[in-house]
C-alpha cells in the first residue's frame, strides 16, 4: 500500500515540489523536495534537497535547464518540468526510478470557489477550476497549466488531487464573507470574500496547537503567512474567523508585485483602459490592464523595483523607498492584528509569523511587535535573532516573564506540500 506522492506547490514566484512516501494511517516521509525560485525575478535559482541533505544550493536554473535539454525557465510550468526532470535523473533517489512510480500528484490550487474539501481532478473539476482562474490570475492559471501537463503525462498510472488555498476559510461567518453589494448579483457570480493561504493556515493550526498543548479546537491565534504573497488570519477555536485577503489574493496586504487593499476608485484615476485586456492575456486566462496593473506591477516592486523584501530590510536605512515600503508593509500588517484582536475578543493565544519573510526577517518581526505591543505583545531580542536548525517547526520569540499580560509570539515553519499530502490521504479512494 506503500506510495510515492508528489505534492506541487506553485506560487506566483516560483515552483516547489516535495516527494511523499506515505502509507495508511501514518504520517508521510518527505524524501526529497526541489524549488525553483525567482521567476519574477531573474534569473530562476534551483535549490534541491534530497533526506534533507542539500544537493543543489540556489544554482542557476538555466544551468540545469541547458544540461536536460529543456526550455528556459522562465513560468512556472517548465520550472516544475525541471524539477522533475532532476529527481528522475538523481541516482540517489530510488523510490522514483520513473514517471510510473508515481501514484498520486497534489496540486495546490489557490482559488477553489465553494470546494470546502480536496477534489480528485476530473475534467468537470478541471473545467470549473479553469472558470475561476481569472480570480486568482498569479496562481490558478499557472497551477492549471501543471496540472494538464499531469494529466496528460503522467495520469494513468497517477491520480491528480486539488488542495485549495480557499478551502480552510469556508468556516468565516456570513456577515465577515459578505460584501455589502446588490444579494443576487453577488449570489449569482459567487461575488464574496473567500480568502486564501489555507493550506498554510491548517498546517499551522495543528502545528500550534501541539506547540501549546492544546485541543485544535480550543486554539485561537492571529496568524501571519509573510511572502511575496502576504496575509494574515484570525482562527477561533481552531477554524478561520476572518482573513484579510477576499473575492481573489489581491485584497489585504501588499506583496511583492501586488497592492493590497485601495480605494476601488483609484485604479480609474490611474489609468484610462482600465477594462481593456492586458498583453498578458491568453487563451486560458483574461486579464484586464487594471488587475495586471494592481497585481503584477505594483507593491515592493513599485515602491522600491526589487521583489526581494531582504534587500529592501538591508537598505532601509541609506534608501528612502526602501524604508517607505518596510514601513507600509509592518503598518499594514499591525493593522490587521489589532483589528483581529478585538474580533478574538483579546482571547488570543499567540501572534504566530510564517511564511519566507514571516520566518525569516527578525527585523519585520520586531517592527510589527514593537507597533502591536499595547495589546500585550513583546519581542525577545535573543531569541528573536537566534536562526532555529532545521527540523524545528515551531519556536517562541516572545519576553517571557511574571507579567501575566504578556502574550506568546511564535515562528512556525510552515509546510504546505506535508499538509497538502496529509489532507490527501484522509480522501476516500486515494487508498
Amino acid at each position: 500500500m506503500r506510495k510515492i506522492i508528489l505534492a506541487v506547490n506553485a506560487g506566483s514566484s516560483s515552483v516547489k515540489v516535495s516527494i511523499f512516501a506515505a502509507e495508511p494511517d501514518q504520517f508521510p516521509v518527505q524524501l526529497a523536495e526541489a524549488q525553483v525560485s525567482g521567476l519574477t525575478s531573474p534569473p530562476a535559482k534551483l535549490k534541491y534537497l534530497r533526506n534533507g541533505e542539500v544537493i543543489v544550493n540556489n544554482r542557476a536554473a538555466e544551468e540545469f535547464s541547458e544540461e536536460g535539454g529543456h526550455k528556459n525557465v522562465t513560468d512556472q510550468n517548465s520550472a516544475f518540468n525541471l524539477i522533475l526532470s532532476v529527481f528522475l535523473s538523481d541516482p540517489d533517489l530510488p523510490d522514483l526510478p520513473s514517471r510510473d512510480s508515481i501514484s498520486l500528484v497534489c496540486h495546490r490550487i489557490v482559488h477553489g470557489g465553494d470546494y470546502a474539501r480536496p477534489q480528485l481532478i476530473t475534467d468537470d473539476t478541471l473545467h470549473h477550476l479553469e472558470d475561476l482562474a481569472d480570480l486568482a490570475p498569479l496562481h490558478n492559471a499557472p497551477a492549471l497549466e501543471i496540472v494538464r501537463w499531469c494529466i496528460d503525462e503522467l495520469s494513468p498510472p497517477a491520480k491528480n488531487i486539488a488542495c485549495f488555498d480557499s478551502q480552510f476559510h469556508a468556516t468565516i461567518p456570513e456577515h465577515i464573507r459578505t460584501y455589502a453589494i446588490n444579494p443576487e448579483v453577488a449570489r449569482k457570480k459567487g461575488l464574496r470574500k473567500y480568502g486564501f493561504h489555507g493550506i498554510s493556515y491548517s498546517f499551522i493550526t495543528r502545528a500550534v496547537a501541539e506547540y501549546l498543548g492544546k485541543d485544535r479546537d480550543k486554539v485561537n491565534m492571529i496568524a501571519l503567512h509573510l511572502g511575496s504573497g502576504a496575509s494574515a488570519c484570525a482562527i477561533k477555536a481552531g477554524k478561520s474567523w476572518d482573513t484579510s485577503m477576499g473575492l481573489t489574493p489581491l485584497a489585504g496586504l501588499p506583496g511583492a508585485t501586488r497592492s493590497g487593499t485601495l480605494d476601488p476608485s483609484l485604479v480609474f484615476h490611474y489609468t484610462s483602459n482600465v477594462s481593456r485586456l492586458s498583453h498578458l492575456s491568453t487563451s486560458h486566462l483574461h486579464l484586464t490592464r487594471a488587475e495586471a496593473i494592481l497585481n503584477l506591477d505594483s507593491g515592493w516592486k513599485a515602491l522600491t523595483g526589487t521583489t526581494d523584501f531582504g534587500t529592501i530590510t538591508k537598505n532601509r536605512d541609506s534608501n528612502p523607498s526602501m524604508r517607505l515600503a518596510f514601513d507600509l508593509f509592518a503598518n499594514r500588517v499591525a493593522n490587521y492584528i489589532g483589528s483581529y484582536y478585538v474580533a478574538l475578543e483579546g482571547k488570543v493565544d499567540a501572534l504566530v509569523f510564517a511564511g519566507g519573510i514571516g520566518e525569516r526577517s527578525a527585523e519585520l518581526r520586531r517592527e510589527i511587535v514593537k507597533l502591536v505591543g499595547c495589546l500585550g505583545f513583546e519581542i525577545d531580542e535573543e531569541r528573536n535573532e537566534q536562526i532555529r536548525e532545521e527540523g524545528v517547526v515551531v519556536w517562541d520569540v516572545g519576553k517571557e516573564g511574571e507579567n501575566e499580560k504578556l502574550k506568546r509570539v511564535l515562528v512556525c515553519r510552515t509546510d504546505e506540500q506535508f499538509e497538502m499530502v496529509r489532507m490527501c490521504m484522509e480522501e476516500e479512494g486515494v487508498w
